[in-house]
């Protein structure tokens, strides 16, 4: 059955149908071969896009604004010190408003309420760059690596998220593993398991797609992985917790152990980025000065030939792109 996606909002995968997703990816795959090949399209010709960025950002910033500009569109950049949004102007207001003026709305922030009232009160598709509970534009990148790296279907491969299990990429990762049928682990700290209502929704999911999904606190979660994935410990806004963070979690650095722990040679190592897998940035070194190690990952690790984490990186574009185009 043909697909079309066209005025439809992406605010999270578990609003997506299977057949849908994969159109998604397979639509990307097709963009990201015409780029290579130096194929404009110009689909997004006439189109304005704004930006509405809460939360800083290298990758999703820089993948929207060149997407847009690859398919024609024009994009305007937002953040909190450039809005009126929910200051002196309420949510629903500024959404009415910027629906009148743009063509598509992307938000990345806290809330995912906020994502939801923007597509509720704009009258025009709205993209879901981040917020504290998902990630869906991450997991299609990450979904269209697995493809180009992985020599198996998507319901072949075992994904194993290491570390905080209830944060916004692990929850994500669960929703693009369930609705793909695909195996997935969360393995972490007992403290920092996925919640109850979210390991129940999707499971519900699952049932149908023959995906498996499964929280675990031993190593042996990691055997048989086709891909092993972390996440930084400490996000935007969780400073304070730093110490508390590095002690559940220090137990759960991605090492050159826990890769050969999966009895996999070719198991490749993911990230979204940015990592803490040196003491290079300004972070790292002040906990470093603190006596702290917040490095979730080996250097060993990131720069090892498992390691595909800067093609991933990539396909942050070439997704967007699709989900731009599809959408409009």
């Amino acid at each position: 059955m043909p697909v079309n996606l066209k005025g439809r909002s992406f605010l999270t995968l578990m609003d997506f149908t299977p057949e849908e997703i994969r159109y998604l990816l397979d639509l990307s795959h097709d963009l990201k071969a015409k780029k290579r090949a130096g194929i404009r399209n110009n689909v997004l010709a006439g189109k304005n896009i704004v930006l509405l960025f809460e939360k800083t950002s290298t990758r999703t910033r820089c993948a929207f604004e060149v997407a847009a500009l690859d398919e024609g569109a024009h994009v305007t950049f937002l953040d909190s010190g450039s809005s009126q949004m929910g200051k002196k102007e309420s949510l629903e207001d500024s959404a009415k408003v910027l629906g009148r003026y743009y063509d598509g709305i992307e938000y990345r922030g806290f809330d995912q309420k906020v994502v939801e009232d923007l597509a509720k009160y704009s009258g025009v598709p709205v993209w879901n760059g981040l917020t504290d509970v998902d990630h869906p534009t991450q997991i299609l990148a990450d979904l269209l690596t697995i493809e180009e790296h992985v020599a198996k279907p998507l319901n072949k491969v075992k994904v194993v998220f290491v570390g905080d299990t209830r944060n916004n990429m692990a929850y994500a990762w669960m929703y693009g593993c369930a609705k793909m049928g695909m195996h997935f682990v969360a393995y972490g700290p007992k403290e920092l398991w996925p919640s109850e209502d979210k390991m129940e929704a999707v499971k519900k999911v699952a049932a149908e797609t023959g995906a498996v999904i499964e929280v675990s606190d031993s190593i042996e979660a990691v055997k048989g992985a086709d891909v092993i994935y972390t996440d930084v410990w400490v996000s935007m806004g969780e400073e304070a917790q730093m110490e508390e963070r590095v002690r559940l979690l220090t137990d759960y650095r991605v090492t050159m152990d826990t890769l050969k722990a999966t009895g996999n040679p070719e198991v490749k190592f993911m990230h979204c980025l940015p990592s803490f897998h040196d003491l290079e940035t300004k972070v790292a070194k002040e906990a470093h000065n603190r006596g702290l190690d917040v490095r979730e990952v080996t250097d060993e690790v990131f720069r090892s030939r498992h390691s595909i984490v800067f093609d991933e990186a990539e396909n942050r574009m070439h997704t967007i792109k699709a989900v731009m185009v599809a959408t409009l």
